[in-house]
């Protein structure tokens, strides 16, 4: 995802609940507290390592552990504030062919994407995402992607759909693992809500920058 964003989702329900938190204690104490609560962006944990000379060939499921969600920044009069909102609620396979990912379909249910907040996801699932009516993200690759030996980067372009919009995309992720039985896929989507029929809330004490992030994090296991 060539767009570097910070999530199609994760919008304003800071509405209801930060009003009376900003008051009472003020946004500064309001930003620090969101940016305590934010997760780490996706790393490759320790084990992930690349293998050399494995052969990754035949297809990979999603397993559990995975995770996807977004990252997305809010202005609190004038305080910074970094929001992130995931879900393990997320399905798929990859198929890899001669040191390239030649497939791969990712399907997450964005209605139990979660934040800190119930109310801001209360916001974002039926107001931002209308979750009921779109209850799904999806990305597709539509190029095949070459795994290059003693490397953790590639990029993976594809179709990202959300709220009903698909857009191509170029995601910059990593690989890492034993690379037999077991892949972990971390990367990060950059996107523009308007590009997906998304309004970034604008109310005044808080508002979401126009642009986010999807990230995600795959284990993933063969068979």
């Amino acid at each position: 995802m060539r767009t570097r964003t910070k999530a199609v989702i994760g919008i304003g329900a800071a509405v209801v609940v930060v009003g009376g938190v900003a008051a009472i204690f003020g946004p500064g104490w309001y930003a620090d507290q969101a940016a305590d609560d934010a997760e780490a962006e996706p790393s490759l944990s320790a084990s992930a390592a690349p293998a050399e000379g494995a052969d990754s060939s035949g297809t990979w499921t999603v397993s559990d552990g995975s995770y996807a969600g977004y990252r997305v920044d809010e202005v609190l009069r004038g305080e910074d504030v970094t929001v992130t909102g995931r879900t393990e609620d997320v399905t798929g396979e990859v198929t890899i062919a001669e040191s390239e990912v030649t497939e791969a379909s990712i399907e997450v249910k964005v209605a139990t994407i979660a934040t800190d907040s119930g109310n801001r996801d209360g916001y974002f699932r039926e107001n931002a995402i209308e979750a009921e009516q779109f209850p799904t993200a999806t990305f597709v690759l539509t190029e095949p992607a070459t795994l290059t030996e003693g490397a953790t980067e590639v990029e993976l372009v594809g179709d990202l759909t959300v709220h009903g919009e698909t857009r191509s995309v170029t995601v910059d992720a990593e690989v890492g693992g034993d690379g037999t039985n077991a892949l972990q896929v971390i990367g990060s989507v950059p996107i523009t809500f308007a590009d997906f029929g998304v309004e970034a809330p604008n109310l005044g004490f808080v508002s979401v920058e126009d642009t986010g992030s999807v990230e995600f994090s795959l284990e993933l296991v063969k068979g």
